[in-house]
Parts: structure tokens; C-alpha cells; sequence
């Protein structure tokens, strides 16, 4: 793989031209910046009842800054999404400029948060053989009762409460089923690990996140099923590369199946 090729076609497709990534998300251009704002998204469960749920992901996908411009840019950012009143967060890469941008964020106010790092993987070349323990089955998640399932998995998988991702995966399923598949693997009548993909429009990357599994269940293989499972799906759907924020914990099992390190990524969250 070109990793230099292959990191700008990234950085055009999924943040310079990013598509936005869920109903009632909007991408635009503001000079030298390109940033995301999700308003809320109403939905209805099979009550009929409605809800209001979280619209998505806020804040800076790309940025073409320099020293004399970067901080301007920072409080044009600041002053949009505080003005209402979102929480928001400046996707960083290690490769974006200036040099002193991470810095500039926290001097501006914004926490980081643990860094990942970028991993990248040709679809067609990764293993696709979906191998189970005895037992195990995978379900894909398509309504409400698949989404509680993987809610049960991540908040038993990390110890936090999976609220957002549970709003937001309806919201998608609702609005647009196509540009998100999930599952979940199912040991007999208990959830014991589930992930989904994101499948961005118009773009050759398909992004590989929330893989979890149930701390009496690692070390069984579900992770790399659950990877081999998205990746045969990707490559039938025409997505030639699939991309993850890599936790150090993952990193090494994803490297052994084939992806490539491309960038560090850090977030940096401003809380108005």
C-alpha cells in the first residue's frame, strides 16, 4: 500500500469532502476549515411514542491552517458551536498543520483525549472466513431490540454508559439503514460481543467502529470475526478500504490482519 497516497485520498474523502455522517448532520466549509453540526433528530419507537435523540457527532473534521491563521480559526469555531450550545470536538491528525496546533487547542480551552491511532486496510485482502466459537452466532442488528443488545454488550465491554451510540444507531436505522450495518454475536440467548460499521456515500472508506466483547468472551476470536464479517460486507458494497481509530488494545490484532498505520489522531473536546 502507498501510504502517502492512500492518507490523501483519506484526508479528501472522509474529511475535506467528508459526507455528513447521520441524519441531521450538515458538513461545510468555512475558509481554511471544514466542520460537522448535528442537530438533534426526532424519532419514534414501535409505541409510536417520540423522541428527541442526538443528531450525531460535532466539530472539525480537516483544516488548512497556519501559524498566522490558526488561531482565528480556533475562535471561529469556538463562537459557532458554543452559540448553541454544543459540546464539540477538533478531529486532530499528527500529520495537520501548523506543528503547534495542539497546543493552540489547549491554550483555547479544549481537553484532550487519549490518542488513537489511524489504520487502514485494503477490504478485498483481509480475511473474510467468519470464525466462531462452538456456539456462537452472529445477528445483524436492524431495529430496536438488535440496537439494546449491542447497548448490553458496549456498557458490559467498558464499563460506560452506551446511551449515545444507542440513540444514534436508531436514528440512522430510521432515517438511512444503508449507510450503517451492524452485529452482533450471540453466545445461546446472551450478547457477548457487537460492532458496526459506517458506510459513508461517495466514498471508498468504511469505517470499522465500537468493536466490544464481554471480558468472560475475550481472547476467543470475536474481534477478528466481527472484523472479517464487516470486511466481506464492505467489499460487497463497494468500499474498497476499511478505516479504524485504533485503541492501543486493538492495534495489535488489527496489524496481524493486515492494516496499516497511517496517522495518530487525537480529539480535543471543548465544553462550552
Amino acid at each position: 500500500m502507498d501510504i502517502e497516497a492512500v492518507r490523501a485520498q483519506f484526508d479528501r474523502q472522509m474529511r475535506r469532502e467528508a459526507p455528513a455522517d447521520g441524519p441531521g448532520a450538515v458538513v461545510e466549509r468555512t475558509g481554511a476549515v471544514v466542520r460537522q453540526t448535528a442537530a438533534p433528530v426526532r424519532t419514534s419507537d414501535a409505541a409510536g411514542r417520540i423522541a428527541e435523540a442526538d443528531g450525531g457527532w460535532n466539530g472539525v473534521l480537516w483544516s488548512d491552517l497556519d501559524t498566522e491563521s490558526a488561531d482565528a480559526a480556533i475562535a471561529e469555531q469556538i463562537r459557532h458551536f458554543t452559540s448553541l450550545g454544543l459540546e464539540f470536538e477538533w478531529k486532530l491528525y499528527s500529520h495537520d498543520a501548523p506543528h503547534d496546533l495542539a497546543g493552540r487547542l489547549v491554550s483555547a480551552g479544549f481537553e484532550p483525549e487519549p490518542p488513537e491511532t489511524l489504520m487502514i486496510a485494503e477490504a478485498a485482502a483481509l480475511p473474510t472466513d467468519v470464525a466462531l466459537p462452538d456456539g456462537v452466532r452472529l445477528v445483524p442488528v436492524t431495529d430496536a431490540a438488535g440496537v439494546e443488545l449491542m447497548a448490553e454488550v458496549h456498557e458490559r465491554a467498558f464499563g460506560t454508559d452506551r446511551s449515545h451510540t444507542r440513540e444514534r444507531l436508531l436514528a440512522q436505522l430510521a432515517a438511512a439503514p444503508g449507510s450503517v450495518a451492524a452485529a452482533v454475536a450471540m453466545a445461546g440467548d446472551v450478547p457477548v460481543s457487537a460492532a458496526r460499521m459506517e458506510l459513508p456515500a461517495g466514498t471508498e472508506f468504511a469505517g470499522l467502529w465500537g468493536g466490544g466483547t464481554v471480558p468472560a468472551w475475550r481472547g476467543r476470536g470475536l474481534y477478528r470475526a466481527l472484523v472479517a464479517f464487516r470486511a466481506r460486507l464492505a467489499a460487497e458494497r463497494g468500499f474498497r478500504y476499511l478505516q479504524v481509530d485504533a485503541s492501543s488494545q486493538s492495534r495489535p490484532i488489527l496489524r496481524r490482519l493486515g492494516f496499516e498505520e497511517l496517522s495518530t489522531t487525537t480529539p480535543y473536546v471543548y465544553t462550552p
